[in-house]
């Protein structure tokens, strides 16, 4: 850990965005990279860096709950913010880039911890390096402002509607601008309350300065600094493991136990026997992820023989397990779950339990599918006897 630099800065990371670029069910922010997310990594790269006293994160309406999940799916994070003496802050952004980046400049202003630096940084660029944001953070406090570029690759032209070229650029005069910029705090919230004002949209927070502030000085950027806008550049960037689990149970059904099925009690005049609570779907969830992690199965973990487990909480112990699965750095891709049960009907709670799934495993309700069968009548099952479970998963490191 760096030790916080002698100038007071805050850190604002974007992500408010719908991805829709990306083309994928979960934001781009969100997806799985090294030991965290997306999000957690350009985290990691302040707080390892420059320690800032805080962390902005702009997110959606109604996405601090996702966006939380993501930042601290990674096991180190919680120590990482108090090794830097950092505080995370979630402040719900608006219909722009520019909206966003005002709320969270409103946000330190009425926090009355006004920072001498403020660092901008897009959530979707994890790659930045500890030299790029340091020598951004030294520039600004110099020069005022502040923002690394790169030279472009390819001759660039304007072009009119058209289509023939109108005006032909020097690409030596030329940069590609990423983030993070840098700026002093106070003239930047004055600039974005002006553009609100006049209700001007601008491509960045260079342009705001450069509008109402004066000059920004450009540092050396990276081509490895690069922002995941589309799948092509997520997936070029990672090398990622891939493992599958399979999980079973079968438990006897008698009467005075409890129907439990993924953590939800059924009304039924029968429930699981078990030396735990009997839940079978919940077992072969448990059973699946310890495969898919390469552990040893729900018996080692939890021994029928101890005491301990006597009538136990099945949702408690696949979170246990998860826990020490995600420890290892795998994120869960899918589950895919399949409940053969003659009767009660499953379909009426089918999406309870898929909440109730997610809300353990602390993850998106749509990476858990729960299909039902009946026995038809044939084996235990089919004759009231019994419930069986199945349950495959993926998990991604």
């Amino acid at each position: 850990m760096k030790t916080r630099l002698p100038v007071k800065i805050a850190v604002i990371i974007t992500a408010a965005g719908s991805s829709t670029r990306m083309g994928a069910s979960i934001k781009k922010e969100h997806l799985p990279l090294k030991k965290g997310t997306v999000l957690s990594e350009c985290a990691r790269a302040f707080l390892t860096s420059i320690a800032p006293f805080c962390i902005l994160i702009t997110v959606p309406k109604n996405g601090e709950k996702d966006a939380f999940n993501a930042l601290f799916s990674d096991s180190e994070m919680k120590d990482l913010i108090f090794a830097a003496q950092s505080k995370v802050h979630f402040v719900e952004g608006g219909k722009t880039r520019q909206e966003s980046i005002l709320n969270a400049l409103l946000f330190l202003e009425k926090s009355n911890e006004n920072p001498e630096i403020v660092l901008i940084h897009d959530g979707a660029r994890p790659f930045v390096s500890e030299k790029i944001i340091e020598d951004t953070v030294n520039a600004a406090y110099k020069c005022g402002a502040s923002a690394p570029g790169i030279p472009p690759v390819d001759t660039q032209k304007i072009v009119c509607n058209d289509g023939f070229i109108a005006e032909h650029l020097q690409r030596n005069k030329m940069v590609a601008v990423q983030t993070p910029q840098a700026f002093t705090f106070e003239p930047l919230l004055q600039a974005h309350k002006k553009a609100a004002q006049e209700k001007t949209e601008y491509t960045d927070d260079t342009e705001i300065w450069g509008k109402y502030i004066g000059k920004v000085k450009i540092v050396s950027g990276s081509t490895a600094n690069k922002k995941i806008t589309h799948p092509e550049d997520y997936n070029m960037q990672n090398n990622f493991v891939f493992r599958t689990g399979l999980g079973y149970d079968i438990h006897p059904l008698i009467e005075g136990r409890k129907l439990l099925i993924g953590g939800v009690e059924f009304p039924f005049e029968k429930g699981e026997a078990g030396h735990s609570d009997g839940d079978a779907l919940l077992h072969a969830i448990t059973d699946a992820l310890l495969g898919a992690s390469g552990k040893e199965d729900i018996g080692s973990f939890f021994p029928p023989e101890d005491d301990k487990w006597k009538d136990a909480d099945s949702a408690v112990l696949l979170k246990t397990a998860w826990q020490k699965i995600k420890s290892d750095g795998w994120t869960l891709n899918n589950l895919d779950c399949v409940i053969k049960l003659e009767k009660p009907k499953f379909l009426p709670k089918r999406e309870e339990v898929i909440l109730s799934i997610a809300t353990i495993l602390e993850v998106e309700q749509d990476k858990i599918s729960v299909k039902a069968k009946t026995g038809e009548r044939l084996d235990s099952v089919g004759r009231g006897e019994a419930i069986e479970a199945w349950c495959s998963a993926i998990l991604i490191k």
